[in-house]
């Protein structure tokens, strides 16, 4: 598998607060590569410093095999960065704004017409190219942030939480374009609040806490390595699951009952002898995988908050 992300060892401070503190990791070309963390945790910090707006204070940063130190102007031009603040010139149309961002990226005249055509397309939005966009939804306003990162047609597309905040029409949008964008070659480095979004976008992933990467892998791999088993029992009529002595404590879960356990074969049919004992009903007994929002509570003691 080629690479188009290498980090290794990347540290930035400021002043006497540490950002990142060696954090290293890699993303596969062609791949979604999800960035989790609690705020705080180092996720802005290094996407801006692979974006080049930041510099790192030591490690290494590769992109598709070019040291980012030494090959910086070469590789801004292979790299789209949407930031969590939407930058836009609010007075300004949808398509100005591209005009001027465009220019920017060094693309001008009949070219810059046509990729603003397609940008306006990809984000479901070309119909309205010609309105200002402090008229849009903050949905609205972060597609067209989105359209002004593909105007130079990047290879890495790095997104810092796009769809904090927005409308559901237009966070489908994101999710069919990142996928239309992966399907034609473009990673994307993808960080997130949601976990669903995570499971559900990305080949990859890395927690981050304190400026480390604490767990990355594959949805599976992280989740056997870190996740706890556990068996979930829903009885008829809303009834209180029977004790298991020995085999951990139950606790309440949805309209059910959770036991956490090392030993889900053995725990299941323990519960569901003890249910045949007690006479009582079952509507559900199932061993469940464990979940991504689970693991990332375990490892970093925080639950993932849409908090800005």
């Amino acid at each position: 598998m080629s690479l188009a992300i290498e980090v290794k060892g990347l540290a930035k401070s400021y002043g006497n607060k540490t950002a990142l503190s060696g954090i290293g990791f890699e993303v596969g070309a062609g791949s979604c590569f999800g960035l989790l963390g609690p705020n705080g945790a180092g996720k802005s910090t290094t996407m801006k410093i692979l974006s080049g707006l930041l510099e790192s204070d030591r490690g290494t940063v590769r992109l598709f095999g070019k040291e980012q130190r030494t090959a910086a102007d070469d590789i801004k031009r292979i790299v789209g960065y949407v930031p969590q603040s939407i930058t836009l010139y609010e007075k300004l149309s949808a398509y100005d704004n591209l005009v001027f961002f465009g220019e920017m990226y060094g693309v001008s005249g009949a070219e810059l017409k046509r990729r603003i055509a397609d940008v306006l397309e990809r984000v479901g939005l070309a119909d309205r190219a010609k309105e200002a966009v402090d008229r849009f939804s903050g949905g609205m306003k972060r597609r067209i942030n989105i359209a002004a990162a593909l105007l130079h047609r990047p290879k890495l597309l790095i997104m810092d939480e796009p769809t904090v905040g927005i409308d559901p029409q237009s966070r489908n949008h994101i999710f069919e374009m990142i996928r239309s964008l992966r399907q034609e070659g473009v990673t994307v480095l993808y960080s997130t609040h949601y976990m669903e979004e995570v499971e559900n976008l990305c080949d990859r992933l890395a927690i981050v806490d304190r400026g480390e990467v604490i767990a990355d892998g594959s949805l599976g791999e992280v989740l056997d390595r870190f996740g706890t088993k556990a068996v979930y029992l829903e009885l008829e009529g809303g009834r209180e699951a029977p004790k298991l002595p020995g085999y951990g404590e139950v606790e309440p879960k949805e309209r059910g009952w959770l036991l956490r356990t090392d030993t889900p074969l053995e725990s299941l049919a323990a519960w569901a002898e003890a249910c045949k004992r007690s006479r009582l009903e079952a509507k559900r007994l199932e061993i469940v995988r464990p979940s991504l929002e689970d693991v990332f509570l375990k490892l970093t003691g925080t639950t993932l908050r849409d908090d800005g």
